[in-house]
């Protein structure tokens, strides 16, 4: 039996298609047409020996077999682009100081800076966790060169790069909730950050136009703290799905009667319209790793 060697350039287009939820699409934002996006799909096929795509309503969706290759591409393509930043950009050197929010410390910072000390071992990355507002003062204030944060209401510094928004949902307990000590009709209970904190103004605007009671529980500087207390059922927090710990769950958005929230944007913000190569390749990556997060 022949070894199947897979075309990346295929695997390419096949990814984009998945990720942009059309193919056509994929072929604009690969300077393609369409029929030549289609030819290759069809080689793809051929080379997996099993339809990747099926049928579903007007458009295409993943079959099992599409669901593993797809997998198996994103890896291939990583290590690819990989392998060709780090021939390419031996030579990049020097400090790169990023910011970025709690909820994103534990998922990303292993997979993205790993991925970016792999291929620039001579960049010295000093990475630190903050609050928004301390985020977007280091970045006006020259102290960062890099930041990720959620996006300023009424905006923020200049240089960002909008990486799309995200469900606010309210956050409860695993289990347990509304646990028994909290009584009907009681101001619900609120587990917050201190102020000043885009989450808890959200929060407490939404139940205020709801007309729901409400009081402050516990407050934290720290996520960590949160979490702690909402484990604890001292209360509801209210957050995004990234960067939940284990003990603590989203609540679904008609669950326990509170009022449905909106949608908070992510943007990574730089210190200067043109940064140092390191930092705009250090930008590159970050929002690869966030092209497909969960929006819901």
């Amino acid at each position: 039996m022949s070894r199947v060697t897979f075309d990346l350039d295929v695997l390419r287009s096949f990814v984009a298609g998945v990720e942009q939820g059309s193919f056509a699409r994929a072929a604009d934002r690969l300077g393609r047409s369409t029929s030549a996006v289609s030819a290759q799909l069809k080689k793809l096929e051929e080379q997996a020996g099993a339809p990747v795509l099926r049928k579903s309503g007007r458009g295409l969706a993943l079959t099992e077999a599409g669901e593993t290759m797809l997998a198996y591409a994103r890896r291939l393509l990583e290590l690819n682009d990989e392998a060709a930043a780090a021939l390419q950009g031996s030579t990049l050197a020097g400090p790169v100081r990023l910011g970025l929010q709690e909820d994103f410390g534990e998922s990303l910072l292993p997979e993205a800076l790993g991925r970016f000390a792999r291929a620039h071992p001579r960049v010295r990355i000093e990475a630190s966790i903050a609050r928004n507002t301390s985020l977007l003062d280091g970045i006006a204030a020259g102290r960062l060169d890099l930041a990720l944060a959620w996006t300023a209401p009424g905006g923020g510094p200049p240089h960002a790069v909008d990486l799309g928004e995200t469900a606010l949902r309210w956050i409860g307990p695993a289990e347990g909730w509304p646990p028994q000590s909290f009584a009907a009709g009681e101001p619900l209970p609120l587990v917050m950050l201190e102020p000043p904190c885009i989450m808890r103004n959200a929060a407490t605007a939404a139940l205020d136009r709801a007309g729901i009671p409400w009081r402050i529980a516990f407050t934290s500087a720290s996520l960590a703290g949160i979490w702690a207390a909402v484990k604890a059922g001292l209360g509801l927090s209210l957050r995004t799905r990234h960067g939940l710990p284990a003990g603590v769950r989203p609540l679904a958005p008609d669950e326990a009667g509170l009022p449905v929230l909106g949608k908070l944007g992510l943007s990574l913000y730089r210190a200067e319209a043109s940064p140092a190569a390191p930092i705009g390749r250090l930008a590159e990556i970050l929002s690869q790793e966030l092209g497909d997060w969960p929006r819901s």
